[in-house]
């Protein structure tokens, strides 16, 4: 018997938060990642398959960094991911984040436009950075609370990059906490002396319509590991 297995199914299990005939919609937990592969044996995708055997059809309608905790919509009927698919490719998919910074962000509301391209080093590890040839990407950042080392920020994506987020938040100056790979190590450090442990970037929020069927608004709350952080924050 795989304990660590079972466990993880079991989380899986207890993080759906929606399901209808169309979608079944889930609070990814951080650190589990949406699809097996990378050293690997099952991801989300697969996780869900265990677990429901005889469910005719399940896939991914969009992926989340495997870090990343929140909204994720799986499709349970072909017809349903291609609704969803054709409602993303048209703008009709609204996707909000949470995210806690380095610093007092400056100013208010910003919009960050800019490309980004895919690289793979050496060693295999995929790094992604802002180049003019890369992919059009663009995010939305709204300052909701500000502490004196951090602010904790909405972020809207209008484009669903790999890595947008985090790579748009270190080009603007501020990069996301407990972000090993486009983070600061001082910053990371920092909070991780707050009790942060992983990264600070949870899928709060998806909404979409499907024309003559129904809208889907789906929120996420974020779990105790990113909670803690925030009450320790407010007290310096």
């Amino acid at each position: 018997m795989n304990t660590q297995k079972d466990e993880s199914l079991q989380r899986l299990q207890q993080s759906v938060v929606f399901e209808d005939s169309r979608f079944l919609i889930l609070n990814k937990p951080s650190a589990m990642a949406v699809h097996g592969g990378s050293g690997l044996s099952y991801g989300v995708i697969e996780g869900l398959r265990a677990l429901r055997p005889d469910a005719p059809y399940l896939e991914l309608a969009h992926r989340l960094d495997r870090d990343t905790s929140g909204c994720l919509v799986i499709a349970k009927r072909r017809s349903a991911l291609r609704a969803f698919q054709k409602q993303q490719q048209e703008g009709g998919v609204h996707k909000h984040y949470l995210a806690l910074v380095k610093g007092q962000w400056q100013g208010g509301n910003r919009k960050i436009n800019a490309a980004l391209m895919k690289n793979e080093l050496k060693s295999g590890e995929r790094v992604v950075c802002v180049d003019p040839k890369g992919k059009y990407a663009v995010s939305f950042f709204t300052p909701i609370e500000r502490f004196k080392q951090a602010t904790l920020m909405r972020v809207k994506i209008m484009t669903g990059r790999t890595h947008q987020i985090r790579v748009h938040a270190r080009y603007s100056g501020y990069p996301i906490a407990g972000d090993p790979k486009y983070g600061d190590a001082s910053f990371n450090h920092d909070m991780l002396e707050m009790g942060l442990e992983r990264l600070y970037l949870h899928a709060e929020s998806i909404r979409f319509t499907l024309p003559d069927v129904k809208t889907y608004d789906i929120q996420t709350a974020m779990d105790s590991s990113l909670k803690l952080p925030l009450t320790r924050l407010e007290k310096l």
